[in-house]
């Protein structure tokens, strides 16, 4: 099994690379705690995808970090980096967004894998609950969505985005990108739309379960969105758009797995305190040992 960790935003809102900010009891990255939940839980192949100034000094941090026998693979996200016979004559910094992330995976994932945020704290029963659902679903047209509740992953200090979803039992029928929900009074608010939520709903957090069979529907989908008449200097490729359109064209299922977890993340700098607290007081509970790896 494979985890995909997306490590290649800019932390525009939080004033750094959050990615790489030493929030753990002994400087860990947020996202080591997540490739340490995966290990237990059978995950054998760890990918991450960042930025190409960025690759070496977090292969060789990783490296330096995990047991022998895992295998890890580094990978820029490029914005030079699409498909053959397709070009971009536009003016770009920002590359194209979480689906062309996983896209710049596609040369080393070929097995059922795990994608989510490197800068997200997903719970350890949501990697176990993952974990179990691969193993019980190894045929290529099931994916699933680790599930969270949306009144439990805003933030106190400004909007956030988050993928609304409609359910269906335990079937996921459609995801609603929302790009700034923020609490108010006891709801959740959409300062895009004016729409409220009751705070109780689905939403994804980024937490997929996917398998190879994604790769050829993104390039699809993005030499298609490359000669459309202004693709546009900010426009992106969303993981829960070419998954809907997958799901509506019958070419896959979409599960809901729950994740009985707790979640934070650290979209704002202010969100920082929060989440060092956290993680100190889950390594003192002992759901984590100090320090989180062994000395090699």
């Amino acid at each position: 099994m494979i985890l995909l960790l997306m490590a290649a935003g800019s932390g525009t809102r939080y004033g750094k690379l959050k990615q790489f900010d030493d929030l753990g009891p002994n400087g860990e990255f947020l996202m080591e705690f997540g490739i340490h939940d995966a290990l237990k839980n059978g995950f054998d192949h760890i990918v991450v995808i960042t930025k190409k100034d960025s690759v070496s000094f977090l292969y060789d941090h990783l490296r330096s970090r995990l047991p022998e026998n895992i295998e890890l693979d580094v990978l820029a996200q490029e914005v030079n980096d699409i498909p053959d016979g397709c070009q971009f004559d536009g003016e770009r910094q920002k590359p194209w967004g979480t689906a062309h992330a996983v896209w710049t995976a596609r040369n080393v994932v070929d097995a059922p894998f795990v994608v989510l945020n490197a800068d997200d704290f997903y719970g350890q029963s949501a990697y176990e609950n993952a974990a179990n659902f691969i193993k019980a679903h190894q045929d290529d047209n099931r994916y699933a969505l680790v599930g969270y509740t949306l009144k439990n992953t805003l933030s106190e200090h400004g909007s956030v985005s988050r993928g609304v979803c409609q359910v269906d039992g335990d079937d996921l029928k459609s995801v609603d990108e929302r790009l700034k929900l923020v609490p108010k009074d006891g709801k959740v608010l959409d300062l895009d739309s004016g729409n409220e939520y009751t705070g109780e709903e689905h939403v994804s957090m980024n937490f997929w379960i996917c398998k190879p069979s994604i790769f050829p529907k993104i390039e699809k989908d993005f030499r298609k969105f490359l000669t459309s008449s202004d693709p546009g200097a900010k426009s992106e490729l969303y993981i829960p758009k070419i998954i809907q359109d997958m799901l509506q064209a019958g070419e896959i299922e979409v599960n809901v797995v729950p994740s009985d977890g707790d979640w934070f993340g650290v979209t704002y700098s202010s969100d920082r305190e929060k989440a060092v607290n956290d993680l100190k007081e889950k390594t003192a509970a002992g759901k984590y040992p100090t320090p989180l790896w062994p000395f090699r």
